[in-house]
């Protein structure tokens, strides 16, 4: 009985250990085969979810979101996590409104850069936040209607 129970725990124990390996071999393969604004492979699963997702097409870095600031350019930015299921309802209408209206709106994935995002004062997802001088002129905390976003993006962004 034991030896039945050893092999079978073997089995169930080689089982996942392939299953780890596929399931690395494949997310390795999303990441090269796709456009990777991270310019890294080491992203969280929600991440490599979305990478061929365009509404997730303009990602902007810590980086180069500080030095953004720094220079006092305008820019509007979209906080949000691939794992945040308001983010996931709200950004395939507020992403093509955005493109509709002619905002550049950066995204800004606070899965991969959590850290950096802190000095925004993001204390939830979604967050849309509109700069200007390196100042923050406004933002909209939560999941909103699309008319909402609208009257953001008319009232602060293409003024």
């Amino acid at each position: 009985m034991k030896k039945k129970l050893f092999i079978f725990g073997g089995i169930i124990i080689v089982l996942f250990v392939a299953l780890y390996f596929v399931t690395s071999y494949q997310n390795n393969q999303t990441v090269e085969n796709v456009d990777n604004p991270y310019g890294t492979t080491d992203l969280e699963q929600g991440t490599i979810d979305q990478l061929d997702d365009p509404n997730y097409d303009n990602q902007v870095l810590p980086d180069e979101l500080s030095e953004t600031m720094d220079n006092g350019e305008e820019v509007t930015v979209y906080f949000y996590s691939p794992d945040c299921s308001y983010c996931q309802q709200t950004t395939p209408y507020l992403a093509p409104l955005a493109e509709d209206m002619d905002v550049d709106m950066k995204k800004f994935n606070l899965l991969e850069f959590g850290q950096e995002g802190m000095e925004y004062g993001i204390e939830s997802t979604p967050t849309l936040v509109h700069y200007e001088s390196g100042e923050e002129v406004a933002r909209l905390v939560g999941q909103h209607p699309e008319e909402e976003y609208e009257s953001f993006f008319d009232q602060y962004v293409l003024n």
